[in-house]
């Protein structure tokens, strides 16, 4: 008997079979069966292993999960061997996008999850809505993973671990000052952060130019960065929701001592917080680490709780960061590659690597795995309200050169709000064109 079956071929009378089952033809499905073993393409034959190559980004998983996850998923699928490679993140656009392009490279990539729209665009990922919802119920996933990840309505990156902002604080200093729990609304968050605004000490240290805060506080008012129509991204800071979003920020700002001409990494926030006289930062729990390192004495005196909302239990929005993973369509495995996203995505590991790394889940139902760790749970709130940068492949080219950066300044400056955002609407508008 000549045997020419494909891989993709053997995953097509595999999923043929399965339907029978379903059906009851249970005959019809051995002798199927059968006929590929003789073939010898069936998962754990000998001599026909194909090897995945996996592209992960460096630190985003530690080296015990990813020996544990290779040693489980082998013994699973026995005729699939993993090759993973970590890449650095400096310079991995352009690794990338050579990949995609030519083929022969990785199965699977790590990317970051706002990059999605970049890759997709070339039209060199494979569409992977069929198993998004099939096999990886795609509806209970974290908006600012999936989101970023669909285009057009097809799903190109699969969400893998999410990360965002919350208010790291100084229990001592809240102590203080007579607060007895985190606050809870927008509201008591200004009241409390007022009252820790005293002598020497910043109730809050907030950089004029932290936009990732401030994109969450104009989507808790309903607005937006940039909106879309017919393919078209133009932009929105001077919309009336944009701009009260834009207020609350000053409002907030102004409680502490933070520049209005700078970012949260100029100076490293973490080491403004590690003096001691500061109550709060908003930042991902893992900025914790950096600042006990830094200072000691400040070790089990520091809380997490989400950015406050505008009601009572609600968190406000935060920009969610994170990765997702896609399939290159030039993949030389792309059926294998796609089991390996499928198992990453999946439930079994989703937690495991939530527990190993302190991330949150790709889904929300699954926010009981760090239920018991306290940055991470505000995170898990946090993350449930989260979103992403405007879906456009030119949004790499406003982070090159961010329009909203000296547009938060000048309002902080005292310029009006209204001119400034239009003018900062309108270069967003120019840089969002497709080129």
């Amino acid at each position: 008997m000549h045997c020419r079956v494909r891989t993709t071929e053997v995953t097509a009378v595999k999923t043929r079979i399965r339907a029978r089952n379903r059906l009851g033809s249970v005959c019809t499905a051995l002798l199927c069966t059968a006929a590929l073993t003789s073939c010898g393409y069936l998962p754990g034959s000998a001599g026909h292993t194909t090897t995945v190559t996996v592209w992960l980004m460096k630190d985003s998983a530690s080296d015990e999960f990813i020996k544990h996850f290779t040693e489980e998923f082998e013994h699973k699928h026995r005729s699939i061997k993993l090759d993973i490679r970590i890449q650095e993140w400096s310079g991995i656009g352009p690794k990338v996008t050579a990949a995609l392009r030519t083929g022969g490279g990785p199965d699977v990539i790590e990317v970051g999850n706002t990059q999605v729209a970049m890759y997709a665009d070339s039209g060199a990922l494979r569409d992977l809505t069929l198993e998004s919802v099939r096999d990886l119920g795609s509806k209970d996933w974290l908006p600012g993973l999936a989101d970023p990840g669909s285009i057009n309505g097809a799903q190109f990156g699969i969400p893998w671990y999410a990360a965002n902002r919350v208010v790291v604080y100084n229990k001592e200093l809240f102590k203080k000052a007579g607060i007895a729990r985190p606050p809870g609304t927008r509201a008591q968050w200004i009241e409390d952060t007022t009252r820790l605004n005293r002598g020497d000490q910043q109730g809050i240290y907030l950089a004029g130019q932290d936009w990732y805060t401030l994109s969450g506080f104009v989507w808790d008012e309903g607005g937006e960065l940039a909106v879309e129509s017919g393919g078209t991204f133009t932009g929105a800071l001077d919309s009336p929701a944009a701009l009260r979003g834009m207020d609350f920020y000053r409002q907030l700002q102004a409680l502490g001592r933070g520049p209005r001409n700078a970012d949260e990494a100029h100076p490293p926030q973490a080491d403004v917080f590690a003096d001691g006289d500061v109550a709060q930062i908003i930042a991902v729990p893992g900025t914790a680490q950096t600042i006990v390192k830094s200072n000691p004495a400040l070790k089990g005196k520091l809380g997490f709780f989400p950015v406050p909302g505008k009601k009572a239990g609600r968190p406000a929005a935060v920009f969610t960061g994170g990765s997702d993973l896609i399939v290159p369509a030039k993949a030389d495995h792309t059926d294998a590659a796609v089991d390996v996203v499928e198992a990453l995505a999946g439930t079994e590991w989703q937690t495991e690597l939530a527990r190993t790394m302190s991330y949150v889940p790709n889904k929300s139902t699954l926010a009981d795995a760090v239920k018991g760790e306290e940055g991470t749970s505000a995170m898990a709130a946090g993350a449930a309200e989260g979103r992403a940068t405007p879906n456009s492949p030119q949004w790499a080219a406003v982070e090159a050169d961010n329009p909203i950066k000296p547009y938060m300044t000048q309002v902080l400056d005292g310029q009006d709000p209204r001119r400034s955002a239009k003018a900062a609407s309108e270069r967003l508008t120019d840089e969002l064109l497709e080129r």
